[in-house]
């Protein structure tokens, strides 16, 4: 598999190989430091960031490479030169590319038209370097075997969601998505695809509008903001009202496991889908989440530059 343009084109044996390489690059960051040595890695990124883009120039100069960053109106897509043209430019001068960006069509664009890999650093349909970063936190919470443990998201039915509910059913995982009903739940072609997946992975996918059965018994719970980049302001006070049940309080937090953590993709809006006291209490985890962003963007940019990511 020459890119990482969704979550779902991953296999397991691909997921376990990332997230052992991923747990080396955190015990010894620099231990392939010449893996990149004399070549160079775009960043092109069309939204604000924190973590993608701190993530990925990291990773590329700890793999010893040159991260070049590209702000959206810095190519001359803005001024109509086309995707394909822009993906075949960069080719020819970069060994990889990472896109953060709205569209997904553009990313899939840009991986079938490139002959270097193109890895999603987030699209408005997908999030799959994110996941990554939360298996490999849930697996240095819980180890290898998640037998019996329930893995739930609430809030926003959006682009986290998906990833969710994909990379937990490549897991075999049981995972919940706990959203409103109607335009902020899940895309049902999403949560068709994660069924499919799981009928061959033995997943258990659980849609529901119901936080408190949710949370019940869960291992992780797990949010994202409630108004994301691009969103209508207009929408606020209606999207607000909608997803006010699926905040994840103290009174959530306490229906769940003894050794339940909670988990954010972050930025976050304390005070909206998370309280003060669970986000910075004992069960977060949200900053060794963030720093797994960079193991794990780290491991994809070297397995993908090496063709060792086999795809399902």
């Amino acid at each position: 598999m020459k890119d990482l343009l969704r979550t779902e084109h991953l296999s397991r044996a691909d997921v376990e190989l990332l997230l052992d390489t991923a747990a080396d690059f955190a015990q010894s960051p620099l231990r392939s430091h010449t893996a990149l040595h004399n070549k160079s890695v775009a960043i092109y990124m069309t939204k604000p960031s924190t973590r993608t883009r701190l993530a990925s120039e990291t990773a590329v100069a700890h793999l010893g490479g040159t991260p070049i960053f590209i702000r959206g109106d810095e190519l001359q897509l803005g001024r109509g030169e086309t995707i394909a043209d822009t993906a075949k430019i960069i080719s020819g001068y970069c060994d990889a590319l990472i896109v953060r960006t709205f569209a997904q069509s553009d990313i899939d664009e840009l991986g079938a038209h490139a002959s270097i890999p193109v890895i999603n650093g987030l699209s408005d349909d997908d999030h799959p370097t994110q996941l990554l970063a939360d298996w490999l936190t849930i697996r240095e919470n819980f180890g290898a075997d998640i037998t019996g443990r329930k893995f739930v998201y609430l809030g926003d039915g959006n682009n986290m969601s998906h990833a969710w509910l994909i990379m937990g059913a490549i897991m075999g995982a049981h995972v919940v998505t706990a959203t409103p009903d109607g335009e902020w739940a899940p895309d049902a072609a999403v949560v068709s695809k994660a069924r499919a997946i799981a009928r061959t992975s033995g997943a258990t996918i659980e849609v529901t509008n119901d936080p408190e059965s949710a949370a019940r018994g869960a291992s992780v719970l797990y949010t994202d903001v409630w108004m994301s980049m691009g969103d209508p302001e207009a929408e606020r006070a209606k999207k607000t009202k909608a997803l006010e049940p699926f905040a994840i309080t103290k009174e959530l937090m306490s229906l769940t496991e003894k050794d339940s953590i909670f988990m954010h993709c972050l930025p976050a809006h304390r005070g909206e889908e998370v309280s003060g006291f669970v986000i910075d209490g004992p069960k977060s985890v949200i900053w060794r989440e963030a720093f797994h962003r960079r193991t794990t963007i780290q491991a994809l940019l070297y397995h993908l530059t090496r063709g060792e990511i086999k795809g399902n």
